[in-house]
């Protein structure tokens, strides 16, 4: 078949689809949603999904953080409540990790304390955070730019009253005033604001807390003007609670090392700590656990978008059969005029690509278009990557050339003499 006969047939299978526009366009409508479905899944699971890898690479993929948790009840249950429960981290933890373990370089004590916090008339609570000057490099979380500093290790020595606010924190406090250089009332003490924090999008499965309303004061201040012990009072009970270290950041010197260096503080905790009064998150395993989980949710709503074009591709199987029986006649005298049947496969083939090539074309604009109203509406990150567009439209042509190939084959093997007698 030459160039000019090609040509020939795809303009009568185009001339047959424009006599039944309506009907063209209704078969059509089912690829159209399928692939704009298709995009727009696919869009938002991958949106999801780089979210949630974001929040846990903040946490850096070197560090592995440990954190005091209170024990089960069953643990405690013989416990008065009036006595002293101990649990969680200590200092020689901290020593531990750093003398003991070769791989891994810089250790991060934190030490948290719940304390209302003053600047003139207004109180708000909070977490105060007593940690060392290297915190804001392992933690990814650093003072904003123009927004004063960090303490420093001279702070740290002299147990200077020095404060670094959070970004939530600071508005709160100083609504319309600038923070630096001011005095925040913490207990009995007054402490000078050097810094602000960065504000830090804070996601609540990486991160316990947020890390925007909480005060950073250097760990040997914190030291000596604070308990370890935190007293809950309820109706009829007290519960008195000591706490050396809240948290414990280490960064190891490859990522290689992290799963074995994660396995062995797990083993030390284990060794020196009678009770699960700890947990260790290590942000490289739940970065894994997220790709994993992205590409499930990607394939789970790749495939139940790819139902609605099957559904599609049905539909065109459907119109196709009722065309072919419609045009019986037609069929006979193309044959007895001399075409030969893979001009018949070829006119049908035809009607149904452009069928679902061009629905695909539509589907792609209406699918590029859904991301951005659920970004705009529902404040819902989305992503619309290359290869869910050149998957989607693929899918669809594919359809197209599935689902007719029965039609185009049934109208092409029709005995001549019998499409001709057809009534």
């Amino acid at each position: 078949m030459n160039l000019f006969q090609v040509v020939r047939t795809v303009k009568v299978g185009l001339k047959s689809l424009l006599l039944h526009k309506m009907r063209s366009v209704l078969t059509a409508l089912g690829v159209i949603f399928g692939v704009c479905s298709v995009i727009a899944m696919l869009s938002i699971g991958e949106g999801a999904g780089w979210e949630a890898q974001q929040q846990i690479k903040l946490l850096g993929s070197n560090n592995i953080i440990i954190r005091s948790v209170k024990p089960p009840e069953e643990e405690v249950a013989n416990v008065e409540r009036s006595r002293l429960l101990v649990y969680g981290l200590t200092y020689k933890d901290a020593e531990r990790f750093a003398t003991t373990i070769p791989s891994i370089r810089v250790v991060v004590p934190v030490k948290s304390m719940d304390k209302d916090v003053y600047f003139q008339a207004r109180r708000v609570s909070t977490h105060v955070v007593g940690t060392v000057p290297w915190y804001p490099d392992i933690a990814n979380f650093h003072v904003a730019r123009g927004r004063g500093r960090f303490f420093t290790p001279t702070d740290m020595s002299r147990r200077k009253n020095v404060c670094v606010l959070g970004q939530g924190i600071a508005k709160k406090l100083f609504t319309y005033l600038d923070p630096l250089g001011k005095e925040v009332k913490i207990g009995p003490d007054y402490y000078r604001i050097v810094g602000i924090m960065e504000r830090r999008a804070t996601a609540k499965k990486a991160a316990k807390e947020n890390l925007n309303l909480d005060i950073y004061i250097p760990l040997t201040t914190a030291q000596e003007r604070y308990s370890d012990l935190n007293i809950k009072r309820t109706t009829g009970t007290m519960e008195v609670e000591r706490v050396e270290l809240r948290q414990v950041t280490v960064r190891v010197n490859a990522v290689a090392n992290v799963p074995t260096t994660a396995m062995i503080i797990r083993q030390l905790l284990k060794k020196f700590h009678d009770k699960m009064d700890y947990e260790v998150t290590v942000p490289l395993e739940l970065l894994h656990q997220a790709e994993k989980t992205k590409r499930i949710f990607n394939v789970v709503l790749g495939s139940i978008a790819a139902i609605s074009l099957l559904v599609g591709g049905i539909g065109i199987m459907n119109i196709m059969l009722a065309s072919v029986t419609e045009r019986t006649r037609e069929i006979g005298v193309r044959r007895a005029l001399g075409a030969k049947r893979r001009d018949i496969i070829l006119q049908f083939l035809v009607e149904t690509v452009v069928l679902s090539a061009g629905g695909g074309v539509v589907g792609l604009a209406i699918g590029v278009a859904i991301p951005g109203l659920v970004t705009y509406f529902a404040d819902m990150r989305t992503i619309v990557t290359a290869w869910s567009l050149m998957l989607a439209f693929g899918i669809s042509v594919a359809i197209g050339v599935i689902f007719g190939l029965y039609p185009a084959s049934r109208a092409a093997n029709m005995d001549p003499i019998e499409a001709l007698r057809h009534e």
